[in-house]
C-alpha cells in the first residue's frame, strides 16, 4: 500500500491549499456512511477527523493506535478513494494518534459507571452439560486427546499448552467443554472461542476497559480457547493473545487450544505464537473408524431416549447404514440420526433401510459424489479456461473475479464448509468476501443468461 502512510512525522514541504479549496469533512463523513454502511461508520469512520490538509495528502487523526491499525489494514484504500472523489489531487493519507477532548470528558463522567466485561463474558462462558467426559465415546482415533484432556484436570500444567486439532465435527469442542465442567467448581476457568475473544478485545478498546480485559483473561487458572484459526491475519489481536499467553504461562496456568489444523499450518499466525503453541502437547483427532461411528450413534441414541423418554428403538442395520453412509463428520452423522428419530417419532416406528435412504437422500448423494471446495474450484477453472493459480490469485479483473465468485457460490451451495472455511480455501479471503460473492451471483442468475448457463453446465459436471 504505497500511497497510504501511517507515520506521524513525514517531513515533506508541500503547500497548504487556500481556505476556499479545503475539503468539507462533514460531507466526506456523510459519504463514508453511504459507502461503508452505518455499522462500520459508527464503529470506525466517525472516529476519523481531518487534522491537516495539504495539496496532495491529508493528515487524519484517530483516537488510538488500535483504531489506526484496524482502519489502515481494512479501509484505507476506500477512504482514499472517497477523499479523491472530492479532491483528485489527494494522493495519500497520514494518520495521527490523538485522544479527543470529548472522549476524555466522557471517561471522567463514566469513571464510576464502567460496564465490566466480566458480567457479559460470564453470560457467554457457560458449559454445556451435554458435552461431558462420561458421554465422550473413545476409540483409537481420539483416545490420546481424551486421555490428555483428563490428565490436565487432575494435574494442571502437565501438558502446557495442550493443543488439539482436527477437521470440523470430530469432538474438539466436546473435550474442551468437558474440561471446563470437570474443574469449573474448583478453579477459575475461562472457556471462549477465538471469535468471541476478539469481540471482547475490540469492545474493551472502544470502552477503554483494557485493564479489566487483561485482568480477567490473565487471572484464569485454566484458559481454554476454541478455534484459534480465527485469529489468522488479525495482527492486533495476535499481539494481545501473545502477551496473554505469556502471562498465563508465567503463573503456571493451564492453556488449552483447539484448531482445525496443526500449529505449523496456521500460516497467518505469528511465528512466535506458533512456536509457543507447539511447545506443549499437540494432538490430532483422526476420523473415526466404522466401529467407533456405530458406537457414537448408539450412545447418542440412548441419550436421546433417556432425555426425552422415548420408547422406540432402531435396528443394528439402521445404525450400520448411518455409519457407512455419513462419514464426513461426527456432527453430520448425529444430524442424520436426528432425522431418522424425527421420522420414528412422527410415524411411531423404526424405519427400514429403504425409508432411511429416502429420509437421508441429500446426505447419501452428497457422500457418494464427494463434492468439496477443491473439486468445485477445478471445475470452474476448467469451464472458464483458467488455471487454479489464476482463480485463487489476488487479481480483481472481471475475467477472474466472476469465475471466483461462481466458485464461492457453488461451494456455499454444495459443501458443508462454513463461510470462513470457504474463504480460507480461496487464498485466505475473509468470509465477508464469500457473502458478497453469493449475493452477487444470486443477482446475476436472475438477469444474466450467460452466467446462468455457465452455472447450469458446471452443476451438471459437479453432480
Amino acid at each position: 500500500m504505497t500511497d497510504i502512510l501511517s507515520k506521524q512525522n513525514t517531513k515533506v514541504s508541500i503547500a497548504v491549499p487556500k481556505e476556499e479549496n479545503l475539503l468539507k469533512w462533514d460531507h466526506i463523513l456523510e459519504k463514508f456512511k453511504t459507502i461503508f454502511g452505518n455499522d462500520i461508520y459508527q464503529s470506525w469512520m466517525k472516529n476519523l477527523n481531518l487534522k491537516k490538509e495539504y495539496n496532495d495528502y491529508v493528515i487524519l487523526s484517530v483516537p488510538t493506535r488500535f483504531v489506526r491499525d484496524w482502519i489502515v489494514s481494512r479501509y484505507a484504500d476506500k477512504i482514499l478513494d472517497v477523499i479523491k472523489s472530492f479532491k483528485k489531487s489527494i494522493q495519500r493519507l497520514e494518520f495521527l494518534i490523538e485522544e479527543s477532548q470529548e472522549k476524555n470528558e466522557q471517561l471522567l463522567i463514566r469513571k464510576n459507571k464502567v460496564t465490566s466485561i466480566e458480567s457479559s463474558l460470564l453470560n457467554y462462558n457457560r458449559f454445556s452439560n451435554n458435552n461431558r467426559f462420561d458421554n465422550f465415546v473413545v476409540g483409537e482415533s481420539n483416545e490420546l486427546a481424551y486421555t490428555a484432556a483428563r490428565k490436565i484436570c487432575i494435574q494442571s500444567a502437565h501438558y502446557n499448552p495442550l493443543f488439539i486439532y482436527s477437521s470440523v465435527g470430530m469432538g474438539k469442542t466436546h473435550l474442551l467443554n468437558a474440561i471446563g465442567l470437570e474443574v469449573g467448581n474448583s478453579k477459575k476457568v475461562i472457556f471462549i472461542s477465538a471469535e468471541r475473544f476478539m469481540y471482547h478485545f475490540v469492545r474493551s478498546i472502544k470502552n477503554n476497559e483494557m485493564v479489566k480485559f487483561k485482568d480477567l483473561f490473565r487471572g484464569a487458572n485454566i484458559f481454554i480457547i476454541d478455534d484459534i484459526q480465527f485469529l489468522n491475519g488479525k495482527e492486533a489481536m495476535q499481539e494481545e493473545f501473545f502477551h496473554t499467553f505469556n502471562a498465563l504461562m508465567e503463573k503456571n496456568s493451564q492453556i488449552v487450544i483447539s484448531s482445525d489444523r496443526a500449529p505449523s499450518n496456521l500460516d497467518r499466525i505469528q511465528e512466535r505464537i506458533r512456536s509457543r503453541m507447539s511447545g506443549g502437547l499437540v494432538i490430532d483427532i483422526q476420523s473415526p473408524d466404522l466401529d467407533l461411528r456405530i458406537r457414537i450413534l448408539k450412545s447418542k441414541f440412548q441419550e436421546i431416549k433417556k432425555n426425552f423418554n422415548e420408547s422406540y428403538d432402531l435396528s443394528n442395520e439402521v445404525f450400520e447404514f448411518l455409519a457407512n453412509e455419513v462419514t464426513s463428520s461426527i456432527r453430520e452423522m448425529v444430524g442424520a440420526l436426528n432425522r431418522i428419530l424425527a421420522f420414528s417419532k412422527i410415524n411411531g416406528k423404526s424405519p427400514n433401510i429403504y425409508e432411511c435412504k429416502k429420509i437421508l437422500k441429500d446426505f447419501v448423494n452428497s457422500n457418494n459424489k464427494s463434492i468439496n471446495v477443491e473439486l468445485i474450484q477445478n471445475l470452474v477453472a476448467s469451464h472458464f479456461s483458467l488455471n487454479i493459480q489464476e482463480l485463487l490469485s489476488a487479481r480483481r479483473s472481471r475475467s477472474l473475479a466472476r469465475p471466483r465468485q461462481i466458485a464461492m457460490y457453488l461451494a456455499k451451495q454444495y459443501t458443508t464448509n462454513s463461510l470462513p472455511d470457504i474463504g480460507r480455501k480461496f487464498s485466505n479471503r475473509d468470509h465477508t468476501t464469500v457473502i458478497h460473492a453469493v449475493k452477487k451471483i444470486d443477482e446475476l442468475i436472475k438477469k444474466d443468461n450467460e452466467i446462468r448457463q455457465s452455472i447450469i453446465e458446471i452443476k451438471k459436471k459437479l453432480l
